[in-house]
Order: C-alpha cells, then sequence, then structure tokens
C-alpha cells in the first residue's frame, strides 16, 4: 500500500505554495454543532461527502510560502501534544515538513490567522520553548489586542471563550518576544497580504498571495469543511465567536472569490485543499483543482 501523499506544491507567479498536511479528526457529530439547522441535515451534508453516518471530518492543511528569499509557514495545526495521543490523526506537521526538507530552524517567518488551537498550538515545541528556534512570529493586530486583553479575559464566559483565553496564554506567554503585528490589508510579506474575514474569530484574517499576475486566496476558517460551510454558508457553527458576522463574511467572500473565479487554498478543506468556489443557487460548491497525487 501507498504511503498517502502529505504534501503539494504549486507556483502562484515566483511565489511557491505548498500545502502541507498536519492530519484531520473524523468523530461523532455532537447535536448543537450547527446553531441553526436540523441534526439531521448537518449528518446528511457530511454523508454527501462520503462520512460515515453520523460523524464530521474536520481536515488540517498549514500552508508554506517561499517568497522574497524567506520559507514561510502560514498558521501551525494542532500542535505536538496532539500527536503525542493515543491513536492520533492530527499534530503530523512537523513530520511532514521533514519529509521535504523542512527542517523547524529553516521558517524564517509564522503568520497566525486567529488564535484557535488548530493554528496555534505547533507553535510550542514538545518541551515548551518555540517549534521554530529562527522564526518570528507575526500575528493580526486586533486578533493579539483581543486575546491579550486581560479585561477580555475576565469577561470571558464559561467554557469555550475561557479555555481559549487559557490555551491563547499559554503558547503566547512565553513566545511574546518573537511576535509582531500586521494590520489588515497590509503586505505582511513580498506578495502577501492580509484580508480582514471576521467573526469566526474577531480579528480572523485570511491572506491573498499574488505574483506576476497570478493570485491565490487562503480562505482559513471563513470556511470548515466545505460540506458545512461553502455548501451551506447561512449555517452558523457553535464555534464562531460571532456568527451573524462569520456568516456576513462569508456570503460576501463565497460571492466575490465565484465571481472572480480565484482559486483558493483551504485550510479545513479535504487535503490538498486546493479548489475554486463555484455558484450553486443561493449557495456555493468547492471544486477541487488538484488531487493529492
Amino acid at each position: 500500500m501507498s504511503e498517502p501523499v502529505t504534501s503539494h506544491a504549486y507556483n502562484v507567479g515566483e511565489i511557491e505554495i505548498v500545502a502541507v498536511a498536519d492530519g484531520e479528526r473524523t468523530a461523532p457529530l455532537a447535536e448543537g454543532f450547527v446553531l441553526n439547522a436540523p441534526f439531521d441535515e448537518v449528518k446528511q451534508a457530511y454523508v454527501a461527502y462520503g462520512l460515515p453516518a453520523g460523524h464530521g471530518n474536520t481536515p488540517f492543511n498549514p500552508t508554506v510560502i517561499r517568497t522574497g528569499g524567506k520559507t514561510v509557514l502560514v498558521d501551525t495545526g494542532m500542535g505536538a501534544a496532539a500527536a503525542a495521543q493515543p491513536g492520533a490523526t492530527a499534530g503530523f506537521l512537523m513530520r511532514h515538513l521533514a519529509a521535504i526538507g523542512i527542517a523547524p530552524e529553516d521558517v524564517d517567518i509564522v503568520i497566525v490567522s486567529h488564535f484557535h488551537g488548530d493554528h496555534v498550538n505547533g507553535l510550542v515545541a514538545p518541551e515548551g520553548g518555540s517549534a521554530f528556534p529562527r522564526a518570528e512570529i507575526t500575528v493580526p493586530a486586533n486578533e493579539w489586542s483581543f486575546w491579550m486583553d486581560d479585561d477580555e479575559r475576565a469577561r470571558a464566559s464559561p467554557g469555550r471563550m475561557q479555555d481559549l483565553f487559557a490555551n491563547n496564554h499559554r503558547v503566547f506567554d512565553r513566545l511574546a518576544e518573537r511576535v509582531r503585528t500586521h494590520a489588515w490589508d497590509e503586505e505582511v510579506v513580498p506578495g502577501v497580504n492580509a484580508i480582514g474575514t471576521p467573526g469566526h474569530s474577531i480579528g480572523h484574517t485570511s491572506y491573498l498571495v499574488t505574483s506576476r499576475a497570478e493570485s491565490v486566496f487562503l480562505i482559513q476558517d471563513v470556511s470548515n469543511h466545505p460540506a458545512l460551510s461553502v455548501e451551506h454558508p447561512g449555517w452558523h457553527l457553535a464555534f464562531d465567536q460571532d456568527p451573524v458576522a462569520a456568516e456576513l463574511t462569508r456570503r460576501r467572500t463565497l460571492a466575490w472569490l465565484a465571481r472572480t473565479k480565484l482559486p483558493v487554498q483551504g485550510f479545513h478543506f479535504p487535503f490538498p485543499g486546493r479548489a475554486t468556489i463555484e455558484a450553486v443557487g443561493n449557495a456555493y460548491r468547492a471544486a477541487p483543482l488538484a488531487e493529492a497525487g
């Protein structure tokens, strides 16, 4: 049996893009995962994508960008602690980077889209230090100001929000001296511009990569699995910080992508995550651009 493909490289003009699998998670669905849709419809949406009945799926696909002589990593996956769990199916970014010749010290810059664990936990090495010892970490300014604000933390509702604040301090308190912030509409590194896409998180940010009249849009968590957020843009997910704002962002972004036919790289799309967005009635579909092969 052949080994699964865990990286997929392509060029955008003079910039190289490499999707690198961190893994995926398939698990029984919890009722209430989608706040405003019947549970049977949510289950059927996944079944239509080939998932076992009653199960959901979340892929994790960080992106390497080689631009301006730098090796840049966008988001870091579930992290070493996840990979160490019995039966782990995610947290394998470092292993898969090594398979394509990228060592931790080769990463010059880490760009973060938002402060959820599947995007920031991989910043921390198993021994507790930086997983990327030479890398500068650049994060959206409004995302940093919210999650690092002690007053906001004190106001956080019990459960998910308090847990997110605790995890973000666990990650960033030890890495703060490496962090700089960037604004929306700023060129973060050559050819990579930050695009504000709030709702899923207050400062959630996507990235538009452009070189020589070619582009790709790193959609990040504007969309979760296409079975949910692309085909059902009006569904509100329980882990969206502001579900109404997330829906507005999602509808605006998907309409723009369908109109322009701009290729996307999906963090939570089935690997390798390359697709175009097509309008289908009042919803959309993600049409794969490449197979992982």
